[in-house]
C-alpha cells in the first residue's frame, strides 16, 4: 500500500510539473523528435535514398527543401531519417554510461574498504584524464564503426557518472538509518535500492540526462571525423562530415543536422530537469506530502479552539532520518499583533521551529503536527501562505541573490505572488525599500546586495518580507551579524513595521535584551522544547525555569559588579535526537532531584499567563523550591 501511494503521489508531482511552461516546452519537444523518429523513416526513406544524377548538388528549392547532395539525394529527408539512428545509438551509449557509473559509484559503500579505495581510486584517475583523449582513445581500441562508437561513448561518460555517484552515496552512506540497516543484516541489493538509489535521484537523474545531450554531441562528433557510423548507414555527424565542405554554397545543408544535434540536446537537458523536480525529492514537496499525511477527518470541520490565536501550533515535532527530534512535541500561540520572543542555547530548536511554522524545514526533515493552523487554516492540509508571512534571517547575504539588483529580487514577490506587472512591481520595490528608510531607494534598487552595508541589507530583507501584506513576521537572529548601533536602528524598524502593519512578531534571538525591547511575551526552548512561557516583564528576577534564571544570570548589565564572576551553565546542551527519560535540563541542573532524572515534566500553568515545565520550579516572591508533584497529587486526592 506504502508503494501504490507513492507511485500515485509521483504521477501527481509528474502531471504538475508537466503543467509548467518549462515541462510543456519540454513534452512537446519530446513527442516532435519521437513522432520523426518513429515516423520519419517510413514517410521519407523511399526519397532519403533515391538517387538522382539530374539533381547532384542542387541549392534549396520547393521540391528539395535544403537541397540535394553529390548523388542527388534530397538533404532534409536525410536528415529526418538519420533521427532515427541517431537517437537509437545515443541512448544505447547513455544506458552504457549511466548504468556503469551507478555501479562503481555505489560499489565503494558496499564493498569492502580496500576493494572500494581501489575503485574510489580508479575512477578518480580516469576522471583526471582529458575526455576527448579518453574518448578518442577508447575509439581507436573498440575500432570504427557504429558498434565501437556506441561503446567507446558509453565507457567514456562512466567516470564522470561514477564520481558522482561516489559523492552522493558518501554523504547517505554515514547516516545512523543506513547503519542502522547494515546492522539489521539487509543485503547489500537492498541497502543500494532502498537506502542509497532514492536518495540521490534527483542529482543523478538530472547528470545522467544532461550526459545523454553530451553523448550525442560526441557519438556525432565521431561520426563527423569518420569513427562512428559509416556508409551506407548515416547519422546527424556524418551528414554534417558530408555537407561540410559545401557550407559556403549551400549553408542550410550542413547546418541542418548542427542544429538537430543542438536542439535535441536542448531536448535532453529540459527532461532532466523535468524528472528531477518531479521525481526528486525537493523539500518543499517532500515537507507538503509528509503534512498532508497527518491530517485528520475531523480537522477539516474543526476549528480547533484557536480562541483569536494568528497561530497555534499543538505537539510539533520536527524529525530527521535516523529517529532525531529536533523539535520534540511543542505547543505554542501567537496572536494577533503580538510579539514573542523564542530564546535559548543554540541547537535547542529555535530557527526549526520557526521554518516548520513557515513551512521551510530543509530535505530530509520531516514535519508532525496534531494541530498546526495560521489565520485559521489548517497549514497541514496547504502549507502554502503566500504573502501572509515574511520571513527575516539572520544573514541577508545568503538571503540575497548576490548576482541580482535588489529592486529586482523585491519586484519578484509581487510578480508571482500579488499578480502586479513588472513596472508595477518595481515601483512597489522602490516604495517598500524607503519604506525601511534606505535612502534614494531609486537609486539602491539597481544596486546589487554587496554595495550595501550590514544593516542595509537587513533592511532590505525585510523589504522584501513587506512587498505583501504580511500577518505574521519571523526574525530569525536579525540583529546578530550587526553592530550595536545598527542594531538598534534595526530594531526601531522592526517596532515600526509593526505599529504600521498591525502585523505579529516572532523574534529568535539568543539576546535576551533584544527581546526585552521588542516583545510582549517569551517562550524559552531548550533541548527541543518550551521549558517555559512567560511575559517579558517578569523574564529578569522572576522566571520559574531553572535555565531561564541560569541565562539570565549569564548575561552582564550595567550594574553588574566588574568584580564579580559571571555566572555559567555547566555542561552542555543535549544535541539534536539527544532525549532522556527525565527533564532534559537536569543533568545541568543543580535543584535536580531524583524524579527529574525519570521523568519528564509538561508544560503546565504556574499562575496567570505563565506556563513552566519543571517538577521544582522556583518560585517568583520566596525563591524556594515548591514540589509541583506534591501539590498536584494534593489536588489528585481532594
Amino acid at each position: 500500500m506504502p508503494h501504490q501511494d507513492q507511485d500515485t503521489s509521483l504521477r501527481h508531482r509528474l502531471g504538475r510539473t508537466i503543467r509548467t511552461p518549462i515541462g510543456v516546452t519540454a513534452l512537446t519537444a519530446c513527442l516532435m523528435v519521437a513522432l520523426v523518429a518513429v515516423f520519419g523513416p517510413v514517410l521519407f526513406g523511399d526519397q532519403a535514398a533515391r538517387i538522382d544524377t539530374d539533381a547532384i548538388n542542387q541549392g534549396s528549392s520547393a521540391a528539395h527543401l535544403l537541397g540535394t547532395d553529390q548523388l542527388g539525394r534530397d538533404i532534409a529527408a536525410r536528415v529526418v531519417v538519420a533521427t532515427r539512428l541517431t537517437l537509437r545509438l545515443t541512448l544505447l551509449a547513455a544506458v552504457i554510461g549511466v548504468g556503469g557509473g551507478l555501479l562503481l559509484g555505489v560499489a565503494p559503500a558496499v564493498v569492502g574498504r580496500r576493494l572500494g579505495r581501489l575503485i574510489s581510486a580508479t575512477v578518480g584517475v580516469l576522471v583526471a584524464f582529458p575526455g576527448l583523449l579518453f574518448l578518442l582513445f577508447l575509439a581507436t581500441i573498440f575500432g570504427v564503426g557504429s558498434t565501437g562508437a556506441v561503446f567507446a561513448v558509453g565507457l567514456a561518460m562512466v567516470p564522470p557518472m561514477a564520481r558522482l555517484v561516489q559523492n552522493l552515496t558518501a554523504s547517505i552512506a554515514g547516516s545512523d538509518y543506513v547503519a542502522a540497516a547494515r546492522i539489521l543484516g539487509v543485503g547489500r541489493f537492498q541497502l543500494v535500492v532502498r537506502h542509497l538509489l532514492p536518495n540521490i535521484a534527483e542529482p543523478s537523474v538530472l547528470f545522467a540526462t544532461q550526459a545523454a545531450g553530451s553523448i550525442l554531441v560526441a557519438f556525432s562528433g565521431l561520426s563527423f571525423l569518420g569513427l562512428g557510423v559509416q556508409p551506407p548507414e548515416y547519422d546527424w555527424g556524418r551528414l554534417l562530415n558530408e555537407q561540410l565542405n559545401r557550407i559556403y554554397v549551400n549553408p542550410a545543408a550542413a547546418l541542418a543536422p548542427g542544429a538537430a544535434v543542438v536542439l535535441t540536446g536542448l531536448m535532453f537537458g529540459l527532461v532532466g530537469e523535468v524528472l528531477a523536480q518531479a521525481g526528486g525529492r525537493r523539500a518543499p514537496q517532500a515537507r507538503e506530502a509528509t503534512l498532508q499525511q497527518q491530517v485528520k477527518p475531523q480537522d477539516a470541520t474543526a476549528p480547533d479552539g484557536d480562541d483569536g490565536a494568528l497561530v497555534r501550533a499543538r505537539d510539533l515535532r520536527v524529525t530527521f532520518p535516523g529517529g532525531r527530534q529536533a523539535v520534540r512535541g511543542i505547543s505554542l500561540s501567537i496572536g494577533v499583533g503580538e510579539a514573542v520572543g523564542l530564546v535559548g542555547e543554540s541547537g535547542s530548536g529555535k530557527s526549526l521551529t520557526a521554518l516548520a511554522l513557515a513551512d521551510l524545514v530543509p530535505h530530509p526533515g520531516r514535519v508532525f503536527a496534531d494541530t498546526l493552523r495560521f489565520d485559521g487554516q489548517d497549514l497541514r492540509a496547504d502549507p502554502r501562505l503566500g504573502t501572509e508571512l515574511a520571513m527575516v534571517f539572520q544573514d541577508p547575504m545568503a538571503s540575497l541573490n548576490p548576482a541580482l539588483r535588489v529592486g529586482r529580487q523585491l519586484a519578484e514577490v509581487a510578480e508571482v505572488h500579488l499578480g502586479a506587472t513588472r513596472a508595477q512591481a518595481t515601483a512597489r520595490a522602490v516604495d517598500r525599500l524607503g519604506a525601511v528608510r534606505i535612502p534614494s531607494p531609486e537609486r539602491r534598487a539597481r544596486q546589487r546586495p554587496h554595495e550595501y552595508s550590514g544593516g542595509m541589507r537587513q533592511r532590505a530583507v525585510i523589504a522584501m518580507g513587506l512587498m505583501g501584506e504580511p500577518q505574521l513576521i519571523i526574525a530569525d537572529e536579525p540583529t546578530t551579524a550587526l553592530d550595536v548601533a545598527v542594531q538598534q536602528q534595526v530594531l526601531d524598524l522592526l517596532a515600526e513595521v509593526r505599529e504600521d502593519s498591525g502585523a505579529a512578531l516572532l523574534l529568535i534571538s539568543h539576546d535576551l535584551a533584544v527581546v526585552a525591547q521588542v516583545c510582549e511575551r517569551v517562550l524559552v526552548m531548550y533541548g527541543g522544547l518550551i521549558v517555559e512561557d512567560l511575559p517579558v516583564a517578569q523574564l529578569t528576577g522572576c522566571a520559574a525555569h531553572p535555565y531561564t534564571r541560569a541565562l539570565v544570570g549569564a548575561v552582564p548589565t550595567m550594574a553588574t559588579d566588574p568584580g564579580i564572576e559571571l555566572a555559567t551553565i555547566p555542561g552542555r546542551p543535549p544535541e539534536p535526537g539527544e532525549a532522556g527519560a527525565g527533564c532534559p535540563f537536569a543533568p545541568r541542573c543543580e535543584r535536580a532531584r531524583e524524579r527529574c532524572h525519570d521523568d519528564a515534566p509538561e508544560l503546565a500553568g504556574f499562575g496567570p499567563g505563565r506556563q513552566v515545565a519543571c517538577w521544582y520550579p522556583v518560585d517568583a516572591v520566596t525563591a524556594g523550591a515548591p514540589d509541583r508533584a506534591t501539590s498536584h497529587g494534593a489536588e489528585a486526592t481532594s
